[in-house]
């Protein structure tokens, strides 16, 4: 069965480091696209970052460029998302989601993705 694990949330001050993991199991990492998307309460879900199968391409939300980055570690089926410079509005919870597509395109919209994790919380506050 297909499954996807986040890890990695917490607790974490202003300015301050956390790195996401996504752990998956029942499929082969490399066929697939994954996301990362994040929800704060009474906000819509957002799109934070999404890497392509084969790892050629990469996008980030202009609200987390240049302070997040997006990888993924095949042979150990984890994609991990580092999140350097955190403020107080990235605090969410984190979900990672997959879509099958060794050519398919990477993009940052939720309905484009069928497999999702139950969600890391990410809380940034002094």
């Amino acid at each position: 069965q297909l499954q996807l694990v986040e890890s990695g949330g917490g607790l974490v001050q202003p300015g301050g480091s956390l790195r996401l993991s996504c752990a998956v199991s029942g499929f082969t990492l490399d066929h697939y696209v994954i996301g990362w998307f994040r929800q704060a309460p009474g906000k819509e879900r957002e799109g934070v970052s999404c890497i392509s199968s084969s790892d050629s391409m990469k996008i980030y939300a202009d609200s987390v460029k240049g302070r997040f980055t997006i990888s993924r570690d095949n042979a150990k089926n984890t994609v991990y998302l580092e999140m350097n410079s955190l403020k107080p509005e990235d605090t969410a919870i984190y979900s990672c989601a997959a879509v099958l597509g060794v050519f398919r395109l990477c993009v940052l919209i939720p309905n484009e993705y069928d497999y999702w994790g139950q969600g890391t919380q990410v809380t940034v506050s002094s």
